[in-house]
């Protein structure tokens, strides 16, 4: 009970605090029109979409008075490499009883992340290896026994967790089932290439949004060795085609369950595989934007507030219209970063603590951007108190309640649900755990990193229309606009919810900006470790 009401009570400090100063969604406004619109081109890095973003961003920041977050620079260079893979024929698989080809973007999409103008696969024997995870902790090794050299993997997507809620953490997808995870471990074991199987309730997105996010040119950061310790190809299968596969291989698509069974062992297929991939290469630095407001009393810590600037640029046109703007994703998040910034620089009574304000880079293409801050970061680790993270806010009009995005692993999300009181609303767990939202956004970069992050999603207890409407429209938001052409700007948005959750947001890091003490992670969290053992910790 003490806790709750001191949490109540700076909650209604935090706000009290604020003189006048509040967050009104005008500036918020003006800003999403403007990185929403055409001619910004979708902000995907390395095009000019980029360099009237980056350059908006500056602009914006240097009017509301902030100081340059990178010394006497708002940029931080990231360097990467952009490979454009195109297929150069179709997944060609040959068994003992015939051959099957699969049709780029239909049946598989395929790209390598090798720094090399054209790369092969000949006759690589394909693996069945259930999940392909690796995890001591779980008592679990799909790869156990097993020489995957030269081979190409076959893998299901999420965990086994999504199929028996006694293994792994359950419904809650960890790191083993998320995509890049596939990749990273089939590289350590040295295959030659990864298949991922795709299913949308796992992937917790449909097959076109494969085709538009992983079927163009991918973005890496730029390596020593030119990516040659990860596979040669990295791809996805629909499920019909790896029933095929299977068909051809005379084994039984009972594989799937069984794969989720404690002690599955992987399943030579006797099928091999081919490919030629042609890549396009492009070397060049793109650009996180930094901002600071210097802190009073505490100046060498910090709070770090991001969201991500870029989108997917120009791509497969679906109705005709082919520029992703990304309007909720992440103009949204993007454009409360700039009105967050400009509420800061107002205030009467300034920050303790310093804030800086970061939009990064490459978040579309692995979250490449918070990747390289959190491993080549400006201010050091130990002195960063939190992250607060916006991302794809949706606009629902005012909400009964807030969704937590990890809920469960750090003391930061009691400041947002006293904040979150306050305001006359409640914190909800994420409603799909097994689509692993926390690995998904530039939040979980710092995690990594132990720094206590925050990732708040849009509320769907609509305070008009109810929940059963509020999650029948989240539900047509990620079917019908999430990675589409379709996720635009419009005068019809009801923003009152957004800016709710801005000042949610504004008042969490205000009241951590005044404190002396470091929020932490909570019993349990796979993060714990890394932040008591002095990375982040005061």
């Amino acid at each position: 009970m003490r806790l709750l009401i001191f949490f109540l009570f700076i909650g209604n400090y935090a706000f009290a605090a604020a003189d006048s100063v509040a967050i009104d969604g005008k500036a918020f406004t003006k800003h999403i029109q403007i990185l929403a619109s055409d001619a910004f081109e979708g902000r995907k890095p390395f095009t000019e979409g980029e360099k009237k973003t980056v350059a908006y961003l500056k602009a914006e920041f240097q009017k509301a008075g902030l100081q340059p977050g990178n010394g006497k620079s708002y940029f931080q260079d990231v360097p990467m490499v952009n490979i454009a893979s195109t297929p150069a024929g179709p997944l060609v698989l040959k068994g003992k009883t015939g051959t099957v080809s699969l049709a780029n973007l239909t049946d598989f999409v395929a790209t390598s992340p090798h720094v090399q103008n054209q790369v092969k696969l000949n006759d690589s024997e394909l693996v069945f290896v259930g999940y392909g995870i690796v995890a001591p902790e779980y008592n679990w090794n799909d790869y156990a026994g097993l020489d995957v050299k030269g081979k190409t993997v076959v893998v299901m997507v999420n965990d086994p967790g999504m199929i028996d809620s006694t293994l792994f953490k359950g419904n809650i997808m960890t790191y083993y089932g998320r995509w890049t995870y596939k990749y990273e471990e089939a590289a350590r074991q040295g295959a030659a290439g990864v298949l991922i199987v795709h299913e949308s309730k796992a992937a917790s997105y449909g097959w076109s949004v494969i085709r538009s996010s992983f079927s163009k040119s991918k973005m890496h950061l730029q390596t020593a060795d030119n990516n040659k310790s990860r596979a040669v190809l990295e791809g996805w299968i629909t499920q019909d085609a790896a029933k095929n596969l299977f068909k051809l291989a005379g084994v039984s698509p009972e594989l799937f369950r069984e794969a989720g069974v404690r002690g599955f062992k992987p399943v030579k297929l006797g099928v091999t595989t081919s490919l030629v991939i042609d890549n396009q290469i492009t070397k060049s630095t793109s650009q996180n934007v930094l901002a600071l407001l210097p802190g009073t009393t505490r100046r060498n810590e910090y709070i770090i507030y991001t969201s991500h600037w870029d989108h997917l640029g120009k791509s497969e046109a679906i109705k005709g219209d082919s520029i992703y703007n990304g309007a909720s994703d992440n103009a949204s998040g993007t454009a409360a970063l700039l009105e967050m910034a400009e509420v800061f620089a107002k205030l009467k009574k300034k920050p303790a603590r310093s804030i800086l304000f970061l939009a990064v880079t490459a978040e579309e293409q692995g979250l490449l951007g918070s990747e390289y801050y959190a491993t080549h970061p400006v201010f050091p680790l130990d002195k960063t108190v939190a992250n607060i993270n916006m991302d794809a806010f949706i606009p629902l009009g005012r909400t009964k309640d807030v969704v937590l995005v990890g809920k469960g692993q750090s003391d930061l999300e009691d400041y947002a649900a006293a904040i979150a009181s306050r305001q006359g609303r409640t914190i909800r767990g994420d409603f799909n755990p097994s689509a692993g939202s926390y690995f998904r956004s530039d939040h979980f970069n710092f995690a990594k990193v132990g720094v206590p992050a925050l990732y708040l999603k849009t509320g769907v207890n609509s305070v008009k229309n109810g929940e059963a409407w509020g999650k029948a429209q989240l539900e047509d938001h990620n079917l019908n606009r999430y990675h589409a052409p379709s996720d635009e700007y419009s005068s019809s948005w009801d923003l009152s919810g957004i800016i709710e959750d801005m000042n949610l947001l504004f008042a969490v890091g205000y009241q951590l900006s005044n404190e002396s003490t470091f929020p932490g992670w909570k019993t349990g969290s796979e993060f714990k470790a890394i932040r008591e053992k002095g990375v982040g910790k005061k």
